[in-house]
């Protein structure tokens, strides 16, 4: 059950902040432990008023921490790559399938051929112009159309139209409907597990925390290079929550293939 909580509430809540309080929030807690470990260093060194050597083995367990940081952050971006591949993937395949679909329905008598073929021109526009702010329109609007488009081909059983013709249209039909519940799973129902956001923050943590210790045993407070690995980490991660929201942020699905067979 606890596992469940995290699973569902950290993913959730890291999603619904916008993209730059993930960066601002990431970098506020990677500086801190970074902080936090020198001056536990510091500490350390005035109580047992020792010098310890920073290299070894401290400097190897940084690295080691740091490695594994890094292998978790690539895990976690090929996640949000794959499913930004199939995003893609799924905008050409709908494409073409409402493309096939209305080249069907000039096939098929005027009585319905005409009406399918309005009924796709509003689906594609429709599929074109919805946002991250419309989405939940542009799915009930989708849907209402599936809805009429079912009803007209379940008319052409009425209709003197040949059975291969109709098994064709109804297949491409059927396949259009069916990419709909895809693009929605794909792009909107799935996304990074709350555990594995859970490990990268507590990793980054440990790793920031290691890596600020190792600075404080050497006797400096802070090292010049270590805000411009925070920052990259930070950019790193706002980027991975960037991608994994489709509608928003830099990194988007280009809509191009629906507006050709719009055209």
């Amino acid at each position: 059950m606890r596992g469940k909580k995290i699973d569902m509430g950290l993913g959730e809540w890291i999603n619904l902040l916008p993209l730059w309080a993930v960066f601002a929030l990431t970098l506020a807690i990677c500086l801190g432990a970074v902080e936090a470990g020198s001056a536990l260093a510091r500490l350390v060194l005035r109580k047992n008023k020792t010098e310890v050597d920073p290299e070894t083995p401290l400097g190897t367990i940084v690295g080691a921490m740091l490695g594994l940081l890094a292998f978790i952050l690539a895990f976690t971006f090929g996640m949000t790559a794959a499913r930004l591949d199939a995003r893609k993937q799924l905008v050409l395949q709908e494409a073409n399938a409402i493309g096939t679909t209305y080249l069907r329905a000039g096939l098929l008598p005027p009585t319905q051929g005409l009406e399918i073929r309005r009924l796709l021109r509003d689906y594609a526009d429709v599929r074109l112009h919805a946002t991250a702010e419309t989405i939940q329109e542009g799915r009930s609007k989708s849907e209402e159309i599936h809805g009429h488009l079912w009803s007209q081909a379940k008319a052409l059983v009425a209709e003197d139209v040949d059975s291969e013709l109709r098994s064709l249209f109804v297949a491409s039909l059927n396949e259009t409907i069916d990419l709909h519940q895809s693009r929605i799973t794909i792009g909107l129902q799935i996304r990074i597990p709350g555990t594995v956001w859970f490990s990268v923050y507590l990793l980054s943590v440990l790793s920031m925390m290691s890596l600020g210790y190792q600075i404080g045993m050497s006797g400096k407070r802070r090292m010049h290079a270590t805000p411009v690995l925070v920052v990259a980490f930070s950019l790193m991660v706002a980027l991975i929550a960037d991608i994994e929201r489709p509608g928003e942020g830099f990194v988007r699905v280009s809509q191009q293939p629906l507006a050709d067979v719009q055209q």
